[in-house]
């Protein structure tokens, strides 16, 4: 592959610096696809299908994964770090799942009605902000309504800084209002429930011809909730250039290990913690807190810190432990038994 192509595809010199003279006659690849049994990746001249080396399986990829396969049996040789990691916390399970690695924004999709959920949106934002993930809410179905931005400043109210864009999904001009973050070798990718526009949104950034589009489906009126339409995670060039990861609408999305992210998202209660009279104030009851000054003087909302106070104890709760003398640690579960 051309240096050239390989840039189309988003390869960059933090993935150039991990090759070693070990890696001699592998080739670099882009993960397309990720299934149960099978993997597919780009390699800037169309799709293959790679084979996947004994005993892994594909659930230890994602799509996005930068990886070096052998060029006449395309057998998946390694996989290289990753520059940004989304995943999720699912619900019984010990391991996290794995959405798209490698992107530079996250269009986290909702839209001007019932889907619109506070608590949701900051659950997205919370895993773009630990994966180091620009992240833009990007509120769909505007023509929908008659004003569009209350839903709007409710959402450029869930984190400091936050990018928002209103569109109508099957407006072909969609894609100019999302070109200031795609472009050559820039990778994005679309997380949202259900009925949301995504698959549509897909198909306006793809281009893709009618009988090569994404299925679409329409949302419920009673609860503006939708079906699934996307099944697999998967990677399609931008017709202005750069790639999109379409991920299968998510209705329940745990956190685990987002302490950081949820610094970021919180900014004006983690700021104001160090105020409080008491090191651990749980800002709920304790004379002296800052916090609660903030929510009596109208500068906070009581419903944010309650959202901050379930997001944070469940981060806690899912955020395994580690224990044991440093170089021999072992990994807990909160409440568990060491594995």
């Amino acid at each position: 592959m051309t240096a050239s192509a390989l840039a189309d595809l988003g390869w960059q010199p933090f993935f150039a610096e991990q090759i070693t003279p070990d890696d001699a006659g592998l080739v670099p690849m882009r993960v397309a696809s990720v299934h149960r049994s099978r993997l597919s990746a780009e390699t800037g001249a169309g799709q293959v299908r790679l084979e996947l080396p004994l005993h892994a399986t594909t659930a230890d990829y994602a799509v996005g994964d930068w990886v070096l396969a052998h060029a006449d049996t395309r057998v998946l040789a390694r996989r290289l770090d990753r520059r940004a990691l989304l995943r999720r916390r699912t619900e019984g399970a010990d391991t996290r799942q794995l959405i798209a690695a490698n992107i530079d924004t996250l269009f986290i999709v909702t839209s001007c009605n019932d889907d619109f959920n506070a608590a949701r949106l900051e659950r997205y934002l919370a895993l773009a902000n630990e994966a180091g993930t620009q992240p833009v809410i990007v509120l769909t179905k505007i023509d929908k309504v008659d004003d569009p931005a209350p839903w709007r400043d409710q959402a450029l109210a869930l984190q400091r800084g936050l990018e928002v864009v209103l569109l109508n999904a099957k407006d072909p001009n969609a894609a100019a209002v999302l070109a200031p973050w795609c472009g050559t070798g820039r990778t994005v990718a679309l997380v949202g429930s259900s009925g949301v526009g995504k698959s549509t949104l897909l198909n306006t950034l793809a281009d893709k011809a009618e009988g090569q589009a994404q299925l679409t489906g329409a949302i419920r009126e009673g609860d503006a909730k939708g079906r699934h339409t996307t099944t697999a995670r998967s990677l399609h060039p931008i017709s202005g250039g750069g790639w999109v990861i379409d991920t299968p609408g998510m209705r329940t999305l745990h956190v685990a290990d987002v302490a950081a992210g949820l610094e970021m998202l919180f900014a004006e209660i983690t700021e104001l913690a160090p105020l409080c009279r008491f090191r651990d104030c749980t800002h709920a009851h304790e004379p002296g807190c800052a916090v609660q000054a903030a929510i009596a003087a109208g500068t906070l909302s009581a419903d944010r810190l309650e959202r901050w106070r379930k997001l944070s104890e469940e981060n806690t709760a899912n955020t395994p432990v580690q224990t044991g003398p440093r170089g021999n640690r072992t990994t807990i579960p909160r409440g568990g038994k060491r594995r």
